[in-house]
């Protein structure tokens, strides 16, 4: 079989390289609290539509920062008790509603969230010291608060969302699940870390995994491609470089697992070279629960044939 990464018998035991911060915990407990204290003034604004099945909505909530973030919401006429969070690829957007409908039909209340100051609605309110040039991950990076990461605030934008799903009268708390691929797969995985009552996640190819090892790896290009330009423009010899990559670890999906109690499924392309399967592995291998990789020998990060059916089953058995 062709690699582009470790045979799949070293990925199976492969647990990461970027480093973790020794503040991580206290670092994420922080943010957490600082959702709780949040008064998150919840909008929802009807959306006409001829759907006969359920009511749609433009869900809005104050997240950190005083940023106003948005969701669609889609509530059906005969609720189930299941949940569902959505979350999109990076730079993108929430979608559109008919995508979302086989869900609601099934009975589930589906909320999908617009990443701040990507392709959506949700607010991006800045304020950070350094470069905000070409992309996300380094939004904050230079900032001497780590708090002002921008994933932190997305990641925890996720986790709120969460929150204010469960809360609804149509939804059993304990009966709420999560997916997404790329960076909806790496946002399924912070969500179901930070907010522990998340009871099933499946995410795909999940980005915002093990940094230091797509750089090694020569893959900071496509979606990991600021990483690259942050060093060419900021860092050109790297002597800042262990400081780099330990702050990026906050953000690191591969620290974040173990927080995770809900059942996984990850789907995995071996051919990837826009998330390496070594970086999707760190992530994955450290995930305490219950959880399967459905393994796709000949896919890159593409749509994996079949796989969205797994993953129908498998979020309709909450």
């Amino acid at each position: 079989m062709p690699l582009v990464d470790m045979p799949l018998e070293s990925l199976r035991t492969y647990t990461g390289r970027n480093p973790r911060p020794t503040d991580f915990d206290a670092y994420w407990d922080e943010g957490l609290a600082e959702v709780r204290s949040l008064d998150p003034k919840i909008e929802r604004i009807t959306v006409p539509s001829p759907c006969n099945f359920a009511d749609l909505y433009h869900l809005t909530f104050e997240g950190v920062g005083s940023a106003r973030v948005y969701a669609k919401l889609l509530v059906p006429k005969r609720p189930t008790g299941q949940g569902l969070l959505e979350f999109h690829g990076y730079s993108g957007h929430s979608g559109d509603w008919l995508g979302k409908l086989a869900w609601v039909a099934q009975g589930f209340v589906v909320a999908s969230l617009d990443c701040r100051g990507q392709g959506g609605r949700s607010q991006d309110v800045g304020g950070v010291q350094g470069t905000t040039l070409n992309g996300h991950i380094i939004r904050g990076l230079d900032d001497p608060d780590p708090r002002k990461l921008l994933f932190r605030q997305i990641y925890l934008d996720a986790a709120q969302l969460a929150g204010i799903v469960m809360d609804m009268p149509e939804v059993d708390p304990t009966r709420v699940g999560a997916f997404g691929g790329s960076q909806g797969g790496g946002l399924t995985l912070a969500c179901a870390a930070l907010e522990p009552r998340i009871a099933r996640a499946a995410p795909v190819f999940p980005f915002l995994c093990d940094y230091q090892r797509v750089w090694e790896m020569d893959l900071a290009k496509d979606a990991y491609s600021e990483l690259r330009t942050f060093f060419r423009h900021f860092d050109p010899r790297h002597h800042r470089e262990e400081e780099v990559f330990s702050r990026l670890g906050y953000i690191d999906n591969q620290h974040l697992a173990p927080r995770i109690r809900a059942e996984v499924m990850m789907g995995i392309g071996l051919m990837d070279t826009i998330c390496p399967p070594s970086s999707q592995f760190a992530a994955f291998n450290r995930i305490p629960s219950k959880k399967e990789a459905v393994i796709y020998p000949d896919y890159g990060h593409e749509g994996l044939r079949g796989h969205d059916d797994l993953i129908f089953e498998f979020l309709c058995g909450l």
